[in-house]
């Protein structure tokens, strides 16, 4: 969801390749890998691209999913522009692919584009959509951000709108009114950063933050805000919900 300097994500292009090489977990699936029945449109955050969500994208399609891994112009444009731009760039690959049972995972900000979206335009065939770490209260980190004397300087449309202010776009928008699953992070390495979150959180958006009303599931994992994207069993229970839209709870007790 937030800025992040280019240095700081070679660490997390490291993780991403070794990720990227782990195998698919047996699950049942959707359909034929072969003939995919299911669309599945994957969505970044702010400052992301779709090669990062590429661990993701390779689960589901071992899963047997057809993946639309959308980029998009996340630090130049507002939610509302972005909104439409991916959304209906996923929706248009899906459709190319004569699929019509649609699914949604999404990172950060990726989540409330697929929000805005439907608060304006209906998705035909829209089935689930698993959510990491989303702003769906708003984020005070943004704001703090955005406050801060870089963020007066060069502070992207979208980053006010995910604060918790007038212009925040999450705090505006409907309960969501389809079948959503939340996936929250907990482990915070910004603990000592000015502005980042002294509740639980994974260092950029608190775990309260994450939560939308109506939604159908919720799970922790100890995963930072960035890295939540590439844990295996992240992406093995965002596959659980959208077949059974519900998470796998047995290892927790839940």
């Amino acid at each position: 969801m937030i800025p992040v300097l280019r240095p700081a994500i070679l660490p997390g292009l490291a993780a991403f390749l070794a990720l990227a090489c782990q195998p698919a977990h047996a699950d049942e699936r959707p359909g034929n890998p072969e003939e995919p029945t299911h669309c599945v449109v994957l969505l970044h955050g702010i400052a992301g691209f779709a090669l990062l969500l590429k661990p993701m994208e390779m689960s589901l399609e071992e899963q047997g999913y057809f993946v639309a891994n959308v980029t998009y112009p996340s630090l130049s444009d507002p939610i509302e522009s972005l909104a439409i731009e991916a959304v209906e760039e996923g929706l248009e690959r899906c459709s190319a692919q004569g699929l019509s049972r649609i699914h949604f995972v999404t990172h950060s900000m990726g989540g409330i584009l697929v929000r805005q979206y439907l608060s304006q335009q209906s998705i035909e065939g829209l089935e689930r959509v698993v959510m990491l770490a989303p702003p769906n209260q708003g984020s005070r980190f943004a704001d703090f951000l955005g406050d801060s004397p870089l963020g007066k300087v060069y502070e992207p449309d979208a980053l006010a709108q995910l604060g918790t202010g007038e212009e925040s776009v999450p705090r505006r928008l409907d309960a969501p009114d389809f079948e959503l699953g939340i996936i929250a992070g907990t482990r915070n390495l910004r603990k000592l950063i000015p502005g980042a979150p002294s509740e639980p959180s994974d260092g950029v958006v608190t775990v309260d933050e994450t939560k939308a009303p109506g939604m159908k599931d919720f799970l922790l994992v100890p995963a930072t805000h960035t890295t939540i994207i590439w844990y295996g069993e992240v992406q093995r229970q965002a596959a659980h919900f959208l077949r059974n839209g519900r998470f796998d709870h047995s290892r927790d007790g839940g």
